[in-house]
């Protein structure tokens, strides 16, 4: 997985998109949840890319991603980006292989 840090790097990922399916995950360092939503992500197998974020120390790039793909911010929060947009998204306990694989069904990504 590949970690942002700037708008920039997220506006690459954004236009990525358009290309191919991507994962983005928006992870907070002290919460528990989120770090286990992190292993869980990181440990998916896919040949889809895979990005993350720290919210807290990367707010401004957190705040623009909620802006850009207009889905209120939570944190963990797992996206499926496709086409430059948030097809599929999931926080918390709901970042699980099995969701996963059903927003990848859902959206046609293999």
């Amino acid at each position: 997985m590949k970690e942002l840090h700037t708008i920039e790097e997220w506006e690459d990922v954004l236009a990525k998109s358009k290309d191919e399916p991507i994962l983005l995950l928006k992870h907070s360092t002290t919460c528990p949840i989120s770090t286990t939503a992190f292993n869980r992500v990181e440990n998916f197998e896919t040949d889809l890319p895979k990005f993350w974020l720290k919210v807290r120390e990367t707010r401004p790039v957190s705040n623009e991603i909620e802006s850009t793909l207009g889905v209120e911010h939570q944190s963990p929060q797992l996206f499926i980006l496709n086409k430059g947009e948030a097809v599929w998204n999931a926080s918390h306990t709901v970042i699980t292989d099995n969701e996963i694989n059903r927003g990848l069904k859902e959206n046609s990504i293999d």
